[in-house]
């Protein structure tokens, strides 16, 4: 049997394998569901309090992020990139919605995210 932490949708799984004999059959006894266990959190170290912006910059799909284009403070237009996405090893630039200034970034580079995460704010 083998011991392994699975993380899914940011619950973190300990759950047991048991080996089978190689026929291709199903085990005859399927191991219990494992309890999920409380992820740990990362702190991810933000450049201002999160939400701080009244315009929200959103991922459009999940991915992770691969690049901050914007600093807090830095004045933004509209379609300007904010940050930069990797999925499916493409790079998806997330721009701004509307004119603005970067009030926060919310998010670290390699941080995993869910579409419609929140990964920005501006004023």
């Amino acid at each position: 049997m083998k011991n392994y932490t699975i993380t899914v949708n940011g619950s973190v799984y300990d759950v047991v394998v048991e080996e089978g004999a190689g026929s291709g059959a199903a085990p005859a006894a399927a191991a219990p569901k494992a309890a999920p266990k409380a992820a740990p959190k990362a702190a991810a170290p933000k450049a201002a309090s999160a939400g701080a912006g009244s315009i929200r910059v959103e991922a459009g799909a999940a991915g992770k992020v691969f690049k901050i284009e914007a600093n807090v403070g830095q004045a933004v237009k509209r379609g300007d990139a904010v940050v930069i996405i990797e999925a499916m090893k493409m790079e998806i630039p997330v721009v701004a919605p509307q004119d603005g200034t970067v009030a926060s970034i919310d998010v670290a580079v390699g941080d995993p995210v869910e579409a419609g995460a929140l990964l920005a704010t501006l004023n």
